[in-house]
């Protein structure tokens, strides 16, 4: 069976990947939280319950105008968009950041890419950003 396109065996290995590289992410016992929660899209909901439970900051979403400022506000959050995220990390240690990037660039085998190419890639997702930032400092 496929999920966009991806094959279950896929994602599983996928997901366990990333519990493996982020164990701290995992959040469980919110779903009491998400009844009690309004957002514009109620699909939405569990986002803003996990990040309630975890105490989180920030939740990370491209979709902003479905996480009201004023309402994430209530609970000491506010949400940014992945460009933002991203070149708000990057300013907290650009040698690092260079670092990874280029650690990514050469662990890149389909289809292998320079650094330029996975630039190109960044904007083409809607991290120009970031793209430029890292461009920047390359």
């Amino acid at each position: 069976m496929q999920r966009k396109g991806i094959e279950e065996d896929e994602i599983d290995k996928r997901i366990s990947m990333a519990q493996r590289a982020f164990p701290d992410a995992l959040v469980e016992n919110y779903e009491s939280l998400i009844d009690s929660l309004e957002l514009p899209d109620e699909k939405d909901r569990h986002v803003l319950a996990a990040a309630i439970k975890t105490n989180a900051n920030v939740i990370v979403t491209n979709n902003i105008k479905d996480f009201p400022e004023d309402y994430l506000s209530r609970f000491g959050l506010t949400a940014v968009t992945a460009d933002d995220f991203l070149t708000d990390t990057i300013d907290l240690n650009n040698e690092l950041a260079v670092e990874a990037f280029r650690a990514l660039v050469l662990n890149r085998a389909n289809p292998n890419l320079d650094e330029y190419e996975v630039l190109d890639r960044l904007r083409e997702n809607r991290l120009i950003d970031t793209a430029n930032y890292l461009h920047a400092l390359l």
